[in-house]
C-alpha cells in the first residue's frame, strides 16, 4: 500500500486511515520517494495529534525521504479506546507499518513518543533502522518534572503561554521562537481534532506506569537492546523530563549520541529548528 504524492507538504497531505484489529489509524504520508532512506515515522507527545508537530521539521525532512505523521489508538482523528500501556501503543504503531507495507522505517519519537519509539526499537527490531528520542526518557527514569507541568499539561484546551512554559526556554529569545512555532503549526487548515478526556487519563496513566522505578542493581538493562544508532536530543532545562533522563539514555543506548542545545527545554527542536534539521539530516544519512 503506498499512496504517497511528492508534491504535498505538512499543510496539504490528505489524512488517511489504515484499518488495524477493527479501528481506524489516522496518519498522513509524503516526501521524497526515489531516495534509498526509509520512511521516517513519527510518534507523537502527549495528547497530541499529527498537527503539533512542526511544518519546517516535516517538510525539512521530507525533502530527502517519506515521512509519516501518525496518531496512536483513539487519539485525536484515529478512533478506538486509547491505550493504558506505552508497549501496547508500541505495538499498534509496528501493526499500521507492517499493514501500510513498509518492511523497514527510521523511527522519531517526542516525549511520550519518545517512550513509544524505545519500545517500538525494543520489542519489534526488525522494523527500525534508526532510532529518534526527542525530550524525553527511559523506562524506570526520573520523573521528578516541575510543579507547573501538573497544571500546564492536562489543562482541557492548552494555551500558547502553556506551550512556553512546558516547551521553550525562558529567555526572551526562546520565548520569541515559542511564538513563531505556534505560529507555524497553525498554519494547516483542516487541522487533527483535539483528543478526548479519555486520552488525556489513558496517556496519564501510561506515564506513571512506564516511569515506575526498576531495580535499582540495573534500571537501565533494557535500553542495552537497542543496537540501532541513536540521536538523543533535549534542551539544557526540561521541566517535564528532566533533562538527566536524556544522559541516562546516552550512557547505556550502546550505538547513541546526544544532543543538548542551550536555554532550550521540552522541545529544543521546535526552539532550533534549523540547528535541529541539520543535525538530523546528517544522523539519518550517515
Amino acid at each position: 500500500m503506498k499512496d504517497v504524492n511528492m508534491s504535498d507538504t505538512h499543510l496539504t497531505a490528505a489524512t488517511r486511515f489504515v484499518e488495524v484489529n477493527g479501528d481506524q489509524f489516522a496518519y498522513r504520508r509524503w516526501g521524497h520517494t526515489e531516495t534509498d532512506q526509509p520512511p521516517l515515522f513519527f510518534l507523537q507527545h502527549f495528547r497530541g495529534g499529527m498537527d503539533h508537530w512542526d511544518p519546517f521539521m516535516t517538510d525539512g525532512l521530507a525533502a530527502g525521504r517519506e515521512v509519516i505523521l501518525f496518531n496512536g489508538r483513539g487519539v485525536a482523528s484515529s478512533a478506538g479506546a486509547p491505550r493504558t500501556r506505552i508497549e501496547d501503543m508500541a505495538d499498534d504503531a509496528a501493526a499500521v507499518i507492517r499493514t501500510l507495507g513498509i518492511h523497514k522505517v527510521d523511527v522519531l519519537g517526542f516525549s511520550l513518543g519518545g517512550f513509544q519509539a524505545q519500545d517500538l526499537t525494543r520489542r519489534h527490531p526488525d522494523l527500525v533502522r534508526k532510532l529518534m528520542l526527542l525530550g524525553t526518557g527511559p523506562r524506570g527514569g526520573n520523573p521528578e518534572s516541575d510543579p507547573g507541568v501538573l497544571e500546564a499539561a492536562p489543562r482541557p484546551v492548552p494555551t500558547l503561554d502553556d506551550f512556553l512554559f512546558l516547551f521553550f526556554g525562558r529567555s526572551e529569545g526562546a520565548k520569541q521562537a515559542g511564538h513563531e512555532f505556534w505560529e507555524r503549526r497553525h498554519q494547516r487548515v483542516d487541522q487533527d481534532p483535539p483528543s478526548s478526556p479519555a486520552v488525556i487519563q489513558a496517556q496519564i496513566e501510561a506515564n506513571m506506569y512506564y516511569l515506575a522505578k526498576l531495580d535499582p542493581k540495573a534500571p537501565f538493562a533494557h535500553l542495552r537492546e537497542i543496537q540501532q544508532p541513536t540521536f538523543i536530543l533535549n534542551g539544557v532545562n526540561d521541566v517535564m523530563i528532566p533533562t538527566i533522563n536524556s544522559w541516562h539514555m546516552a550512557q547505556n543506548i550502546p550505538n547513541a549520541q546526544l544532543f543538548i542545545y542551550p536555554d532550550a527545554g521540552h522541545a529544543a527542536q521546535f526552539q532550533y529548528p534549523e540547528r535541529f534539521l541539520k543535525h538530523a539530516v546528517q544522523f539519518l544519512g550517515e
